[in-house]
């Protein structure tokens, strides 16, 4: 049984980036528990540069501070993972016009799949609205300079990984 106060932020998180953990922070201080839902194997993308594990540690380490939240691995469907947590809602930053039309259509998707389990957005901060996973791995695999846009350990990870390719 759900207390309503649980959230899930599921994502790829391929890798973090200093937007997604603003959006979880901007989350933990508003609901009592956030499940960072970190997707084993994405479907909308080829495959990942980072194990799931992997970007499970970086989460996890880049939010170490906050006691509310918590970082797990799922390979299911989103509504499911969100019902066997006793979220009542899954929460997904928003940045341009064009992420709000893929997520209208999942939200729409998982409202026919699990209508108990509400659909949230937190509009991106200005200072992030242009940044994304895919990217800062451009960015990262042209040996161009991301320690502004991702945590320290993450701009470490993406140069030993990537070098200069």
């Amino acid at each position: 049984m759900s207390d309503g106060r649980t959230v899930v932020c599921p994502g790829s998180y391929d890798p973090v980036t200093n937007g997604h953990l603003d959006i979880i922070r901007r989350a933990a201080a508003v609901f009592d528990r956030v499940i960072v839902g970190v997707v084993n194997n994405p479907i909308r993308k080829a495959g990942t540069l980072f194990s799931a594990e992997e970007r499970r540690g970086f989460i996890e380490q880049a939010t170490a501070d906050l006691e509310n939240v918590e970082v797990e691995v799922f390979a299911e469907l989103l509504v499911e993972f969100a019902r066997h947590k006793g979220a009542t809602a899954v929460v997904k930053g928003l940045r341009a016009i064009s992420d709000f039309e893929y997520e209208f259509e999942m939200a729409q998707l998982n409202r026919l799949l699990a209508a108990e389990i509400e659909s949230i957005y937190i509009i991106s901060s200005p200072s992030y609205s242009f940044l994304s996973s895919t990217g800062v791995r451009e960015v990262a695999t042209f040996g161009g300079d991301v320690s502004e846009l991702v945590p320290p350990s993450v701009a470490a990870a993406l140069a030993e990984r990537l070098g200069n390719r």
